[in-house]
């Protein structure tokens, strides 16, 4: 591991001694060998995180592996059971949660969520195939071997979906229908221009692809007709898997029920900031009578006349908008002024750790705008990819003129903020860089607490005075989406939320544009208690802000504070509080 400039250290060996050296060594040797056997295991992970020893496999996705894998974290878990948390150093005593919450979470998944049995969108193999082919961690030649290799695999996950699906929901069969479409032009096309510069490797390959297309193309004929019209499951998974759920993948001390109490809270007070923000921005684009309201009592009028404000003036910056040929150009300038701005600021220590924006490949589309696919801990070639979906050709031009809208140029600065600087990538590199007794904190690394320094870094950029009112607008307009996303979660799975519903309210009370709205509903489907990482997120972020606050006194150096936070890795937000002494 490279060392980090001298701001702070971040080995957290040092920060407890513990009164039982051979408990801490005894957890140490259980979590190296856990991590060790998972890779071997799930060797799509394992390339993931940046371990190539398996490159040459896909995961088992069978039936039986499902249960093998159950009784391996169970055997697992008795073992971490007899190890006293009380007993570790303060860094393992933390990652021993971490390892625990991780096993609990996996027995639970298998035995109860049971997502082999309904999800589609697990037996997608196009991450596994792209994975060998964006990062240079090893030569050309020897990432295709491993990717032949790989696709010799294919037909064996296809006949595992086609077993373990028994009880699907319609979203999740179709998205993975269009993103199995995306994996098969990856195939079909994409890999040429790598097959170009290593022709040596073509011959060899040709019949591993061919029976890896000609598989993947009869699995999208499968779920097409036999699929999709025996698809009847619910996509919620209803209040009591939510509760576990939101439990485990959040990690946090706040329940459900206090979270959709502060979402539900928060989303009222940011309807009066983005109107205050709104009437600093007035100018001659609203109607003459909205004019004539404000000029003579701008604090009495009505409250139907706040959203017209706020909607005029969001209108008027969404005129300011990238559009596919450009939106990849715009997202690198934005990119180097958000840069520029963190370093001359001095709010946090920047990486130099390489970023690139790309085009998102077709086969991760579906889900999200936008992506950081960061290098795992162990990656050789630690080159971030930030990813942008353009739209896709079917749309319409209204359709695509309203996407570009919602991401307009002052959205696409906030966004990338959130994947880049001072978000995904800058946090994921300080991650990458920790020491620790273990890496537990590195492989099981927190969505709330990744999700939630994202979020807090736009707010950040506000606070430092970044892009002036039309960018802080559009950064409340995110904020607003991130506290509704909270409330969809809840209101979708553990309630009875119709579509029109959910669409009302991010449109009229998260002003996004219909074609933001249509997506995030299906995002919603698939994705339970991922939507709450980034308000429950920020909300710890926050708290633990003003914790430090009230023991240290008023902040005079961002970078050091925000280098502290960031120096414990990527563990949920509430250890890093007790690793801050709060």
């Amino acid at each position: 591991m490279k060392a980090w400039p001298p701001v702070l250290a971040v080995a957290l060996a040092a920060a407890a001694c513990s009164t039982e050296p051979q408990q801490d060594e005894e957890f140490a040797a259980l979590a190296a060998q856990y991590i060790d056997e998972l890779a071997e295991r799930y060797p799509e992970t394992a390339t993931s995180l940046g371990d190539h020893r398996f490159d040459g496999r896909l995961n088992d996705y069978s039936a039986e592996a499902v249960g093998s894998g159950l009784e391996w974290d169970r055997q697992f878990l008795a073992r971490l059971q007899e190890i006293d948390p009380a007993l570790l150093g303060e860094a393992n005593a933390v990652d021993y949660e971490i390892l625990r919450n991780h096993l609990e979470y996996s027995i639970w998944s298998a035995e109860e969520l049971r997502e082999h049995e309904w999800n589609a969108m697990r037996y997608g193999v196009g991450n596994a195939i792209y994975s060998l082919l964006a990062r240079d961690f090893a030569p050309l030649e020897e990432r295709l071997a491993s990717l032949g290799d790989r696709l010799k695999g294919v037909p064996a996950v296809v006949s595992a979906a086609r077993t373990n699906l028994t009880d699907p929901t319609v979203v999740h069969a179709e998205t993975a229908l269009r993103q199995n479409a995306g994996t098969v032009a990856l195939l079909q096309t994409g890999l040429d221009e790598f097959l170009a510069e290593a022709p040596q490797m073509a011959e060899g390959m040709v019949p591993a692809r061919e029976a890896a297309i000609r598989a993947l193309e009869e699995y999208g004929k499968w779920l097409r007709d036999e699929l999709l019209p025996r698809a009847s499951r619910d996509f919620r998974i209803g209040e009591p898997k939510l509760r576990k759920k939101l439990a485990y993948r959040l990690h946090s001390d706040l329940s459900m029920e206090e979270i959709l109490r502060r979402a539900e809270q928060r989303l009222a007070e940011l309807q009066d900031e983005m109107y205050q923000t709104a009437v600093a921005l007035l100018s001659d684009a609203p109607p003459q009578d909205l004019l004539d309201r404000l000029a003579t009592a701008p604090d009495q009028l009505l409250a139907a006349d706040r959203p017209e404000v706020i909607r005029t003036v969001l209108a008027a910056l969404a005129d300011e908008h990238p559009t596919d040929a450009s939106i990849v150009e715009d997202a690198k300038q934005a990119l180097a002024d958000v840069t520029d701005f963190t370093r001359d600021r001095r709010l946090v220590a920047v990486p130099d750790e390489p970023i690139q924006v790309i085009v998102m490949p077709e086969f991760r589309r579906g889900v999200s705008t936008a992506y950081c696919d960061a290098p795992g801990p162990l990656e050789v070639n630690g080159e971030t990819f930030y990813a942008i979906s353009p739209t896709p050709a079917e749309w319409s031009e209204q359709r695509k003129l309203s996407f570009y809208r919602e991401y307009n140029d002052y959205m696409l600065q906030d966004l990338t903020v959130h994947e880049a600087v001072p978000g995904h990538y800058l946090q994921l590199a300080h991650s990458n860089r920790l020491e620790a007794p273990t890496m537990v904190r590195s492989v099981f690394s927190s969505g709330t607490f990744v999700e939630g320094w994202a979020v807090y870094s736009e707010q950040m950029m506000v606070e430092h005075g970044f892009g002036g009112p039309r960018f802080k607008m559009q950064q409340l307009k995110m904020l607003t989406r991130a506290v509704i996303n909270a409330i969809l979660d809840q209101k979708i799975h553990a309630g009875a939320m119709t579509e029109q519903e959910a669409m009302d309210l991010m449109m009229g009370q998260g002003y996004q544009e219909e074609g933001e709205a249509a997506g995030k509903w299906i995002r919603a489907q698939l994705t339970s208690a991922q939507l709450s990482t980034y308000f429950v997120g920020i909300s710890e972020h926050n708290d633990i802000r003003e914790a430090w606050i009230q023991q240290h006194g008023p902040i005079t150096d961002w970078q050091e504070y925000h280098d502290r936070v960031l120096s414990f890795g990527s563990p949920p937000p509430k250890f890093v509080r007790g690793l801050l002494g709060l």
